[in-house]
């Protein structure tokens, strides 16, 4: 069974090679900020889920017979704020200022398709709490990291030097990384991609 990677998120997929994973990926071409509006009010668990699926279904159309995986990621505030990705240097400061001091969530989702319809889905949370950051600190960490962190929610890539926003993480680190990796094993042992 041939397994697709609805994304462009280079750390999906270095998640996969690094479990040993055989996939292909394949942009999914989604405009998550539309979709985001028509999801709207949706519970943050919801809404990563709609759009990991909503990928999913997406390259599935085109590949119909293969396994195709969507996933998505939300940084969630303590009052329910959702950081999306974001779109300037100025902008990544002020989530940060958000940030800093307090806790937030990061919400993973993981839909698998099969002819144009999901057959498998997961979604996990990791509670990630923020350090105090200093406006210098902020601004040094945005001087190394930007525009590479555009592309994340929480302005960070945990896997460098986004884990030094943090005092502590409790959850699955592959969560962090933005996907629910070991259910998603299981289930490809389950359906042959891997060997059981």
């Amino acid at each position: 069974m041939k397994l697709v990677l609805a994304s462009q998120s280079a750390s999906r997929r270095a998640m996969l090679e690094a479990a040993g994973v055989p996939f292909s990926a394949q942009p999914a071409y989604v405009d998550e900020a539309a979709a985001k509006l028509a999801l709207a009010g949706r519970p943050p668990r919801d809404l990563a889920d709609a759009l990991a699926e909503l990928k999913a279904l997406k390259v599935s159309q085109r590949e119909p017979q293969a396994l195709v995986l969507g996933s998505d990621s939300l940084a969630v505030l303590e009052d329910g704020t959702i950081l999306d990705k974001p779109e300037s240097r100025e902008q990544a400061a002020d989530h940060l200022r958000m940030m800093s001091g307090r806790r937030h969530d990061l919400v993973s989702a993981a839909v698998i398709a099969e002819g144009g319809r999901a057959v498998w889905r997961h979604v996990d949370r990791a509670k990630l709490f923020v350090r105090p950051l200093s406006p210098a600190f902020i601004a040094a960490y945005l001087d190394a990291e930007w525009p590479a962190i555009a592309g994340c929610v929480g302005c960070f890539r945990i896997e460098g030097p986004g884990v030094q926003l943090f005092s502590r993480i409790e959850g699955s680190q592959f969560t962090v990384l933005g996907m629910p990796l070991m259910p998603l094993l299981s289930y490809l042992r389950e359906r042959g991609v891997l060997l059981a």
